[in-house]
């Protein structure tokens, strides 16, 4: 019985593991919550009344919410210095409440200072935040000079509430951060995985869905391991460990991403496209026939089952005959003389799943130390042997390269934030004067908002769509609470705890839900400071949409820049990384010297992260221009398959200095050289329209190379992966063309 109820609770925990990586979003939730909560049991037990509830709840929250430094010491330092902060501010706040002009000012010039500060990292921008919320509560609870001193208490309360919550009730390490992490891409791997085996039977009306969930899957996969690799450096006891634990999750995901390439294949009638992977709606070649019911696609259907029993296997559950028995099995299929007979892609399959469960040991051995050696097999033994030597080649050494200066004065992205965002403000307030003299600061709350973690008008138009959208749903809500709480303080405090454990929690997932639960939240403080009604509630649709709308004027009209100015920028910065990462794993495949690869490999990802975030105005389901948004979704899916295969060279390459049956070879050079130009000469392209530079056209990778050393492309063969891999990107970079606008018929040189 006990042995089940610990299976059944590995499978939630994974389950929540997936869903949540590192359990970030619920970590997030309960110590919000928790801060409240301490702050409104410290104040109810002083005798506090309402209003002081109310500040002390949002105060806490603020205090909270603002710190997103990793390290404790920081997080320490950093809410020592918001305490003052937030005491200028309340009493500012206080003391200019009733002076409209000298206040709006100060609020205009508070709010340039706050998002200004953004250029000092994070402890700036945690401090703006502290000062500009705890100045909106001084507004919302009407503070006056003589509430400073009891308002000074009720501060100090909700910052050590958040102090307790932060260091005591939900303590948060950087190691123990990554090792949940860790959990959740081994986790996410499992789920992959299954989903691959459910593409082998799903049907014609199923394969679609389940070809979405595919992409899902290893979308999901590679986001995991991006946050594991912004928390290596803080989570890991030093850079070698560090470095080891990067390249076995990079392992793992080119490892799980080109098994489910191979599987699309053995379905189709003819080789898939990496693009199948990365382009929504991309239907799968020849219609996905079913594969035939034979004895090899039995064994498939086992073998995959028992890849995903091995990624899932929590530790301390990791060892055993029966494990070592299908460990020793799988990774058998590396051996060319173990693959079942079969079709060429079939075989292909098995081949991957031999790397995938090479990459899997790889990974468990990082995780979890030595594993039991005793039921080996010889296949085994020497993926092993290969493990070893790539860790012991490892080296502590790291590429140190410093940041360049960048743009200065208005052309600074913190500096021209802070100037749209008070004139934006200005606009509000105007606006908002109008609307309301006493609610006018909705609007100067949604301007600031919007501005937050923008950097386009189009990104800003988007976020105050989305803003507004959960606004007006979440006055429907807030109407109908309000009626049913009526004046039970704490039934109303228990549902302001629910929505905000709901805020942060759905943050991540949708902008559109977080704004629902804030604006239901705000329906019930209103409740409990006797000022509800539902014309309050309306309003605050009105001023959220004014709000909006000042964002978007000032983000249009003062020091603008538009969303196909800024996706050119990132654009460039993608296929500068590309270019950097097959350069130097060309060249290391060459025969030059080992370098930085998967640290240039991450860079990649990250840029194309970015990207991938600016093009969300242009591919929402809202805009106009149906054939921009298909033609922006089809260069971010290209960019994304470049980017998996610049991964799979960089990690390739990596294994050279170590691998036995991998040599380099002087002749990729060249054959790596027309890629880099035509990469270079695309973003030459996009920085400036009328630039010379042509692209070079000609043979396939494979025919430029003289026979000899290499055979003919085997698809399981380290050596022979190069040579695909260079093929398919020396396609998607020819690709990228026509969609940015460059003649596709270029004279070859």
């Amino acid at each position: 019985m006990r042995a089940a109820v610990r299976v059944g609770w590995a499978r939630v925990w994974d389950r929540l593991a997936a869903s949540d990586p590192g359990l970030l979003r619920l970590t997030a939730g309960l110590r919000t919550v928790a801060a409240i909560a301490v702050t409104l049991l410290v104040l109810a037990v002083l005798g506090a009344p309402v209003t002081h509830l109310v500040a002390g709840a949002i105060s806490a929250m603020a205090a909270t919410f603002a710190i997103r430094e990793k390290q404790r010491s920081r997080q320490a330092v950093t809410l020592a210095l918001g305490l003052p902060t937030a005491l200028a501010s309340m009493s500012l706040g206080a003391v200019l409440n009733q002076r409209v002009v000298a206040g709006d000012l100060f609020f205009v010039v508070l709010i340039f200072c706050a998002v200004y500060g953004r250029r000092f990292g994070d402890r700036g921008t945690a401090l703006g935040l502290i000062g500009f919320q705890v100045y909106f509560v001084s507004l919302f609870v009407r503070a006056t000079p003589h509430m400073l001193p009891a308002l000074y208490g009720v501060l100090a309360v909700a910052f050590a509430s958040s102090a307790a919550a932060r260091f005591l009730l939900f303590p948060q390490t950087p190691a123990g951060v990554l090792d949940r992490l860790r959990r959740a891409f081994r986790a996410r791997l499992g789920q992959l995985v299954g989903t691959q085996a459910e593409l082998l039977d799903a049907g014609p009306d199923e394969v679609d869905k389940v070809l979405a969930d595919l992409r899902t899957g290893t979308a999901r996969l590679h986001d995991t391991a991006l946050l594991i690799q912004g928390r290596l450096a803080d989570g890991t006891s030093d850079e070698a460990v560090a470095r080891l634990l990067q390249r076995r999750i990079a392992d793992a995901e080119i490892a799980a991403e080109r098994l489910g390439l191979l599987l699309l294949t053995a379905r189709s009638a003819e080789r898939t496209e990496t693009l199948t992977l990365h382009l929504p709606g991309a239907p799968l070649p020849s219609g996905g026939e079913l594969p035939v019911r034979d004895e090899a696609s039995a064994a498939l259907r086992r073998d995959l089952a028992a890849l995903r029993l091995l990624v899932q296997r929590p530790v301390g559950e990791a060892s055993g005959t029966a494990l070592a028995h299908v460990r020793n099995r799988l990774l058998g299929y590396r051996e060319e003389e173990n693959l079942p007979r079969a079709s060429p892609a079939v075989q292909d399959v098995f081949r991957g799943l031999g790397e995938a469960a090479r990459a899997s040991l790889g990974l468990r051995m990082a995780l979890d130390g030595p594993l039991d050696e005793s039921d080996d097999s010889p296949a085994t033994a020497r993926s092993r042997e290969e493990l070893d030597a790539e860790d012991a080649a490892i080296e502590g050494s790291e590429d140190e390269e410093g940041e360049q200066a960048g743009r200065t004065g208005l052309r600074r992205p913190t500096t021209r934030a802070a100037v749209q965002v008070a004139v934006g403000s200005s606009l509000a307030i105007l606006g908002g004067e109008l609307l309301s003299t006493q609610r006018w600061y909705w609007a100067v709350l949604t301007c600031w908002i919007v501005f937050i973690n923008t950097s386009s008008t189009g990104e800003i138009l988007v976020k105050g769509y989305r803003r507004l959208l959960g606004t007006v749903l979440g006055v429907v809500a807030g109407i109908g609470l309000a009626g049913l709480v009526g004046h039970h303080t704490w039934t109303a405090f228990g549902l302001v705890l629910l929505f905000v454990f709901a805020m942060f929690y759905s943050a991540p997932l949708s902008y559109t839900l977080m704004s629902f639960f804030v604006t239901a939240m705000l329906g019930l403080l209103y409740t409990l400071l006797n000022s509800y009604s539902a014309s309050v509630l309306l309003l605050r649709v009105e001023e959220t949409a004014l709000g909006a709308t000042c964002g978007v004027i000032a983000a249009a009209v003062v020091l603008p820049v538009r969303t196909d100015r800024r996706t050119d920028e990132l654009l460039v910065a993608v296929l500068d990384r590309l270019a950097d990462v097959t350069r130097a794993a060309v060249d290391q495949l060459s025969g030059d010297a080992p370098g930085e690869l998967v640290d240039k490999a991450r860079a990649l990802d990250q840029a194309l992260a970015d990207l991938r975030a600016a093009t969300q105005p242009l591919t929402h389901p809202i805009t106009p221009l149906r054939s921009r948004r298909d033609n922006a979704r089809y260069i971010v899916a290209l960019l994304e398959t470049c980017a998996y295969h610049g991964r799979s060279l960089a990690a390739t390459a990596e294994l050279l200095p170590t691998h036995p049956s991998m040599a380099a070879d002087p002749r990729l050079r060249g054959a790596g050289g027309r890629i880099v130009h035509n990469i270079e000469t695309i973003a030459a392209h996009v920085s400036d329209p009328g630039s010379a530079a042509r692209m070079e056209t000609g043979p396939s990778i494979a025919s430029m190379l003289e026979p000899g050393t290499l055979r003919t492309p085997r698809y399981g063969r380290v050596t022979d992966r190069v040579l695909r891999h260079l093929q398919r990107l020396d396609e998607a970079v020819s690709g990228l063309a026509r969609p940015l606008g460059m003649a596709p018929d270029q004279p070859e040189k």
